[in-house]
C-alpha cells in the first residue's frame, strides 16, 4: 500500500509535471502572438506614416500682386486644403497691398502723406506695426534705411532713364529724415512733422507681406511651405522628402544663364532677400545707375554689388538688405554680427563677404573670395 501511495504520489507528480508542460507552451504561445502582434503594429504604423508621406505632395499658385508676381509653394495632403489655404494667403497679401501702397491715393500710407506737417492720422495695426518695424531697421542702420525716402523716389525713373538735377535734389533731400516721424501706438496715429514728407514703404512691404502670408498658411493648418513675393523668400517647415527648401542666390554680374547663381542654401523657418544693383537700373556714361538710393545723398549706393540677409522674419530681410548695401561691406557686416543676423555681401569689385554662422551652409556655384 506504502508503495502504492508512492506510485500514486509520484503519478501525482508526474501529472504536476503534465500540467507544467502546457503552461510553458502557453507562455511560449503568448510571447510568440505579442511578438508578432507587435511586429504587426509596427508594420501597420509604418504603413500608415509611408501612405501620409506619399500623400504629401508640392502644391504652387502664383499670383500678381504688388505690382509683382507672389509665388507661394506648400506642402499637403490635401490639394483643396492647399488651395484654400494659398488663396487665403493671397488675400492677405492683397489686403496689405491696399494699406501700403505708396503710390496709390486711398492707402493709408497714401492718407499720411497727404496730410504731412498737418495733422496726424488713424491707421490700421497693420500699418503702426510695419512702420515701427521701419523706424527699428532705420535706428540700426544710422539712416542707411530710411522710409521717408519718398520724396526723392519720385524725382528717378528708371524705366525711361533720367535722373534728377542736382540743385533739386539737394532740395528735397530736406524732406528726408525718418527721426521727423511721429508715432502713437495706443491712438494708432503717424504724423510726418514736415510739409513735403512723404512715407515710403517699398523697401520693406513685401518682406512684411511674406511674413503676414506665412501666418496665415500655418493658421490654415499648413505644417510647411515657401511664400516668394518678388524677392522676399519665407520659408517655414520641410519638403516632403524632409528637406529644407533650397534657395539660389543670384550673381549680380552673370555674363549667362549658366553662372546666373552664384550660391544655394537651404533654408528652414527663416527667411531671405537680397538686394541687387542689377535690379532696376541704367547706365550712363559708364555709371551704374540703379533703385538703391542713399538717404544721405539721393544717389544710388556705390559700395556693394548684391547684399543676401537670412534671418527669422521676412521684413527684416527685406529692409536690412536695403540698409546694408547702402552702408557698404565694411559697416554692414558689422550691423549684421550686431543683430545677430547672417548675410552675403558682394562689394564693388565683386569680392565676397560672409557672415560666419552660414558659411558651412551654403553652396558655392563660383569661387568665393572672403
Amino acid at each position: 500500500m506504502k508503495g502504492s501511495r508512492t506510485h500514486s504520489k509520484g503519478s501525482q507528480t508526474h501529472s504536476k509535471g503534465s500540467q507544467t508542460h502546457p503552461k510553458g507552451s502557453q507562455t511560449r504561445l503568448n510571447y510568440f502572438m505579442m511578438k508578432t502582434l507587435l511586429v504587426f503594429f509596427i508594420a501597420t504604423a509604418v504603413f500608415i506614416l509611408s501612405c501620409t508621406q506619399q500623400k504629401e505632395k508640392l502644391y504652387r499658385k502664383s499670383s500678381i500682386i504688388m505690382d509683382t508676381l507672389v509665388n507661394i509653394t506648400v506642402v499637403s495632403d490635401s490639394e483643396e486644403k492647399a488651395e484654400n489655404a494659398i488663396d487665403q494667403a493671397f488675400e492677405e497679401i492683397r489686403k496689405l497691398e491696399k494699406l501700403l501702397n505708396f503710390w496709390t491715393e486711398d492707402s493709408d500710407i497714401a492718407a499720411i502723406n497727404k496730410n504731412a506737417g498737418i495733422k496726424p492720422v488713424k491707421v490700421s495695426p497693420e500699418t503702426i506695426d510695419i512702420i515701427e518695424k521701419a523706424l527699428f531697421i532705420s535706428e540700426k542702420t544710422r539712416g542707411a534705411f530710411d522710409p521717408t525716402i519718398g520724396p526723392v523716389i519720385r524725382l528717378w525713373d528708371f524705366r525711361k532713364k533720367t535722373k534728377p538735377d542736382e540743385s533739386t535734389l539737394n532740395k528735397i533731400l530736406d524732406f528726408v529724415d525718418y527721426k521727423e516721424i511721429e508715432m502713437d501706438k495706443e491712438k494708432h496715429t503717424v504724423f510726418l512733422k514736415k510739409k513735403g514728407m512723404s512715407f515710403d514703404t517699398g523697401g520693406i512691404a513685401k518682406g512684411y507681406a511674406a511674413d503676414k502670408a506665412v501666418s496665415v498658411l500655418k493658421s490654415a493648418g499648413i505644417k510647411a511651405g515657401l511664400v516668394a513675393v518678388a524677392g522676399d523668400i519665407k520659408a517655414f517647415g520641410l519638403k516632403p522628402d524632409g528637406t529644407p527648401w533650397r534657395i539660389g542666390i543670384r550673381n549680380p554680374r552673370a555674363k549667362s544663364k549658366k553662372d546666373d547663381i552664384m550660391a544655394v542654401i537651404g533654408l528652414e523657418d527663416e527667411a531671405i532677400s537680397t538686394s541687387g544693383d542689377y535690379e532696376r537700373f541704367f547706365i550712363e556714361d559708364g555709371v551704374r545707375y540703379h533703385h538703391l538710393l542713399n538717404p544721405k545723398t539721393g544717389y544710388p549706393a556705390q559700395g556693394c554689388q548684391s547684399v543676401s540677409i537670412i534671418t527669422k522674419d521676412a521684413v527684416f530681410t527685406d529692409g536690412f538688405s536695403t540698409g546694408i548695401f547702402v552702408l557698404g561691406p565694411e559697416e554692414g557686416i558689422k550691423v549684421l554680427e550686431e543683430l545677430g543676423f547672417e548675410g552675403i555681401i558682394v562689394d564693388k569689385d565683386g569680392r565676397i563677404i560672409v557672415t560666419d554662422g552660414i558659411k558651412k551652409r551654403i553652396q558655392w556655384k563660383v569661387n568665393p573670395i572672403e
